[in-house]
């Protein structure tokens, strides 16, 4: 097993931040970028609220995975919120999917596969949903909880590990013959495969620091070669793998920053290590395919070979345009545009990397 220590850079300001921007080394350089102000457009009724997930479909319509404040019964903990808004090519909102399904609870990822069917991973009902371009399920993986069942977010100690049925999953893939991964997350600590027809071919992964093993697995890719990526998240890691879950390297991304910056939300952590925490992953399209990845604090982005060579990165911590309080999903059709899903300050932006304003047809 290689672990890769990526090359560091001193932490600069972005391109939109008030600070003045340092040179970083050209190994690893700051990528300048912006924020395209008010991509969405939909009516002040309509107000986002926690916004998990975003993915962009051949079309590029956007789907939004959005918690909004429409639960106004029950407990807080136990509010469903989950709500599935698409955007047409130009940010304009098309319509709602997804009212009154079963699976929904608490969505904590949303991906399309290459026929456009979208995928919502639910954390809430330990459920994997498939919709079609139409907007009907079509496929149910996992199973709800019944109103009846004692259901709590066990240690991991106590997790168990059972075919089929997920505890807490975070994210879907898909390799080139339709075999589908899900990074089942919160409780079980591992990553199930099933066959394209949703049967369930096996699993790997326990609760732990150890290679294989995994300490909340947060966020999952699958490149073209069928190789699986896992944000490792409470071991500061990304781990990859074959498609039978045999390991072939770990990814770290160790970019130094200034720990003594108040995170946007918690409290300094001086001795922090230079391994940040992986968050979110999105492989690109295009030709050459590209790893990105965020993280919590100091709220960067990440972009890499599939090897873990680092070759830039941008963003940081904050509440204004082009900053990220949270950043919790990333699409990346397109390596020089994202769509990236900043959680909690309740909103989708649309980056434009390498650019330093954006065209008057992207406004």
């Amino acid at each position: 097993m290689r672990r890769l220590s990526l090359v560091t850079v001193p932490l600069v300001m972005v391109l939109l931040a008030l600070a003045a921007p340092v040179a970083a080394q050209p190994s690893a350089p700051e990528i300048p970028y912006v924020s395209v102000p008010d991509y969405l457009k939909y009516p002040p009724t309509m107000n986002l609220g926690e916004t998990l997930g975003v993915a962009e479909n051949s079309k590029g319509h956007l789907i939004v995975l959005n918690h909004p404040g429409t639960a106004t019964t029950g407990p807080l903990f136990g509010n469903a919120t989950t709500q599935l808004l698409e955007f047409d090519d130009q940010g304009h909102f098309v319509r709602e999917i997804g009212q009154g399904v079963y699976g929904f609870g608490y969505g904590h990822a949303v991906r399309f596969d290459s026929d456009d069917n979208l995928w919502v991973v639910d954390k809430g009902t330990n459920a994997v949903v498939k919709f079609n371009p139409a907007g009907y399920v079509v496929l149910n993986l996992g199973r709800r909880p019944e109103g009846f069942d004692d259901y709590e977010h066990a240690p991991p100690s106590e997790a168990r590990q059972v075919d089929g049925y997920f505890g807490g999953p975070t994210d879907v893939g898909w390799d080139a013959e339709g075999n589908i991964y899900v990074s089942d997350g919160y409780i079980n600590s591992r990553v199930g495969k099933m066959d394209k027809h949703g049967n369930w071919l096996k699993s790997w992964g326990t609760y732990g620091p150890g290679d294989d093993q995994f300490r909340l697995p947060h966020n999952l890719q699958v490149d073209r070669q069928g190789n699986v990526y896992v944000a490792d998240r409470s071991n500061r890691r990304i781990q990859k793998f074959d498609g039978d879950g045999n390991l072939i390297t770990t990814i770290v991304m160790s970019v130094p920053y200034d720990k003594t910056q108040q995170p946007v939300l918690g409290n300094p952590s001086p001795n922090a290590p230079d391994e940040t925490q992986p968050w979110t992953l999105c492989i690109s399209g295009g030709e050459t395919q590209y790893l990105f990845a965020s993280d919590q604090n100091p709220g960067r982005i990440y972009k890499m070979t599939l090897d873990g060579e680092m070759l830039g990165w941008l963003g940081g911590s904050g509440r204004q345009l082009g900053q990220f309080n949270w950043v919790h999903g990333i699409s990346c059709r397109d390596e020089n545009t994202l769509f990236v899903a900043d959680m909690n300050n309740w909103r989708v932006q649309k980056l434009l990397l390498n650019q330093t304003a954006p065209t008057s047809n992207e406004q």
